[in-house]
């Protein structure tokens, strides 16, 4: 006779359900760490392509939160999307004649971004931020869970230079 008894097949689906209970919150965890690490990365980008442009043109292009795509919102609430516009006065609207470069749509899962009362940043075009503090600022992503292995942080100075940290290698910082 071939097979398994009873207890073998017990056994087996006991180990088999021990093991996910395991593995499946950590796979949470990375999950959520992989999306605000491509999250925070994205914001990164556009600022980077913010500045770039600025440099590129000899103009000053505005990056700022818009949930609608068209038109600066009077939020801080980087989560709910951005966009990156020609800024040709330099105002931080969106006026006639302005171009939107880029649009960030809102963030999944929950995310959140604190960013203190910064509601958009203006790059000269000598690369600049021009609407920061003298310090620069931290942007903090914070997933659905406040998960502090999935917190992202992306500090910018004044110079335009841009860094993005997490809790664990920058944990004064990044919190």
């Amino acid at each position: 006779m071939s097979g398994f008894t009873l207890l073998e097949s017990v056994a087996v689906v006991s180990i088999v359900a021990i093991l996910f209970a395991i593995g499946v919150p950590s796979y949470r965890s990375i999950q959520a760490a992989s999306r605000a690490s491509t999250e925070v990365n994205g914001l990164l980008n556009d600022l980077q392509f913010a500045r770039s442009e600025a440099l590129k043109q000899g103009l000053t292009v505005t990056a700022c939160v818009s949930p609608g795509a068209a038109a600066c919102a009077n939020s801080t609430n980087w989560h709910a999307g951005w966009i990156v516009f020609s800024d040709l006065n330099g105002n931080g609207v969106v006026d006639a004649g302005e171009t939107v470069l880029r649009v960030q749509k809102p963030f999944t899962g929950g995310d959140t971004v604190s960013a203190g009362t910064l509601k958009l940043i203006t790059f000269n075009r000598d690369g600049f931020a021009l609407n920061l503090p003298s310090a620069g600022v931290v942007m903090t992503l914070h997933d659905s869970k406040s998960n502090k292995n999935a917190t992202r942080c992306l500090s910018l100075a004044v110079s335009g230079m841009m860094t993005t940290q997490t809790n664990a290698s920058a944990p004064s910082t990044c919190t």
